[in-house]
């Protein structure tokens, strides 16, 4: 459960599904941070407002044009300065959780940050949405999907020394992903899974869908699972039967991707089909 500071408005939490993954979505009006450490790999972004924040001996803007990350272990101070709220969203990965996101990329070691602060607009929104995504909590498949590509560009363009492989140019790979997915589309599919039967790492898998389709794997997913639910409707079952049966968490789950594919609702669709 988020633990709630009595001054603030802050919730943490842990990830129940990557060990050693926590979050922290923050609303400050006062508050300043003494100089101190973490024993994780802290990434933060701000969402409105900012902060002045020290670390190796130089002073820095937190806004929402930027990305602050520290390497574990390194000392950071941060304050309200001249705004009046400071708004943003971290994660910390302990080493655990690091050790996993290393193995899901193919590289042997996470690596270090020369600098804590990076103006990378598309990687901020990128972390914000990934941040989002797993405060959810309803979509295991997307969450780690969008962990894993987002620390990949992360690691790819800003960390020293991290070579991340592409994966291959392999469509007898993509089709049994592909096979699997339309197989077994109403089971609850993990993105590591379908990566190792394709002897791919996590971050290659991502690649490939993007490479052969234009798409994620996970939107890939959901798009099956959206034809499966237009064929359903269009014999009458109802959308709560319906999206429990092509994979979807719930009606609510149907209904939205439903609605951002389509721009229509499933009874709509449903209604026109009989019509």
């Amino acid at each position: 459960m988020p633990r709630r500071d009595p001054r603030n408005s802050t919730q943490y939490w842990e990830d129940r599904h990557l060990a050693g993954l926590s979050l922290l979505n923050a609303d400050f009006t006062t508050h300043e941070y003494p100089l101190h450490t973490h024993g994780a790999l802290v990434v933060a972004m701000t969402e409105q407002g900012g902060s002045i924040v020290r670390s190796r001996g130089v002073i820095e803007e937190a806004t929402p044009a930027t990305l602050f990350v520290f390497n574990p272990g390194e000392p950071h101070a941060g304050r309200m300065g001249w705004s009046e709220r400071w708004k943003y969203r971290s994660m910390y990965l302990t080493r655990t959780a690091l050790d996993r996101v290393a193995h899901e990329l193919g590289v042997e070691e996470i690596p270090y940050f020369t600098r804590n602060i990076f103006t990378d607009r598309d990687l901020i929104r990128a972390f914000l949405g990934m941040h989002l995504v797993i405060e959810d909590g309803r979509d295991v498949f997307a969450e780690r999907e969008v962990l894993v590509s987002t620390f990949g560009r992360l690691f790819g363009r800003h960390g020293s020394g991290a070579r991340i492989e592409a994966a291959p140019r392999d469509r007898a790979r993509f089709e049994r992903v592909r096979d699997r997915m339309r197989a077994e589309h109403a089971q609850e599919l993990r993105l590591e899974d379908l990566a190792a039967e394709a002897r791919l790492t996590t971050f290659q898998l991502i690649g490939l869908f993007k490479r052969t389709t234009g798409m994620t794997p996970h939107a890939y997913l959901t798009q099956v699972r959206l034809n499966l639910a237009c064929r359903h409707l269009r014999h009458g079952r109802p959308p709560a039967e319906v999206a429990g049966d092509v994979g979807f968490y719930d009606q609510s789950a149907l209904i939205k991707h439903f609605k951002r594919c389509y721009g229509i609702t499933p009874v709509q669709f449903a209604r026109a089909a009989a019509a």
